[in-house]
């Protein structure tokens, strides 16, 4: 019994782990969330996220459905009430259980169906599956948030303590398209940083990674940053971003160009959607 149990225990915390590496964002301290979003199309009715406690201490989560709006700037803000642009979710998806607790190095599923109405409009909706910690609520997080030292591009959520991911439900969409604009180089004590902005054209939202590149005059192209699990979601036409961009050693930020590009991420294909181009003097 105890060597199964020990088994088990390290194949869960081995699965956490790696899913912490494969994660485009952060998580809430201690709970791994698989997958990080939700997306239901067609005829799909059912789906399903595993819960991880990859901490060393049991813990208890109360799971709910919350309603968001994204600010141009990527960051969420709750939504009590559905204003005329707004597509939530939340009439039409039923969730169980509703709340758990996990031994450390256990999971749990939770399932997530979908009743779509008979006269549902056309278009993209959303919600977002929230999962708060009873026993630790001292801090703060999102599945779509990121710290202040990575290179990845999230949102800020202060309202909800807890994790979330967004929970998708596609209806007759015809798709949407991206670009990218308004590229510039800012640079400071801490490094140069690349601002830029991701517009979204379409009714479906666009979801990727983001990388930027510098090619110096007669030299090879350089990494200079990347960002995985970027989002922009309906009604919004434009999201506004940048990247801390860390220069190779021996590359000069100058004389060259910096090619940013939008991907579809790795297991969606991973095809270029959008690039754009600065040439720097």
């Amino acid at each position: 019994m105890h060597s199964t149990f020990s088994f088990t225990r390290a194949r869960r915390l081995l699965a956490a782990a790696i899913l912490m590496a494969a994660l485009p964002v952060q998580a809430l301290a201690g709970l791994m969330l698989n997958p990080t979003r939700v997306v239901f199309t067609k005829n799909q009715r059912a789906a399903q996220v595993e819960l991880i406690n990859s901490d060393s201490t049991p813990a208890t989560y109360r799971i709910s459905l919350v309603n968001r709006r994204m600010t141009e700037n990527g960051e969420f803000t709750g939504a009590d009430t559905a204003g005329p642009d707004d597509r939530f979710a939340d009439t039409m998806l039923s969730f169980s259980p509703r709340q758990v607790t996990l031994l450390p190095g256990t999971a749990q599923v939770v399932r997530v169906m979908l009743r779509k109405p008979a006269t549902l409009a056309a278009g993209e909706y959303r919600s977002h599956l929230h999962f708060e910690k009873l026993a630790d609520s001292g801090g703060a997080s999102s599945v779509e948030t990121q710290a202040a030292n990575t290179q990845q591009i999230g949102v800020v959520l202060n309202t909800l303590i807890g994790a979330s991911i967004p929970v998708i439900v596609r209806h007759q969409t015809e798709g949407a398209s991206v670009t990218l604009s308004a590229l510039d180089v800012q640079r400071g004590a801490k490094g140069a940083q690349l601002s830029f902005q991701i517009g979204r054209s379409g009714d479906s939202s666009v979801y990727g990674d983001v990388s930027a590149t510098f090619v110096p005059q007669g030299g090879s192209e350089h990494v200079l940053a990347k960002a995985a699990g970027v989002a922009i979601y309906p009604p919004n036409p434009m999201r506004k971003a940048s990247l801390n961009l860390t220069m190779p050693p021996g590359v000069t930020l100058a004389r060259g160009t910096v090619h940013l590009r939008f991907r579809e991420r790795a297991e969606a294909g991973g095809a270029v959607l959008a690039e754009a181009a600065l040439a720097l003097p």
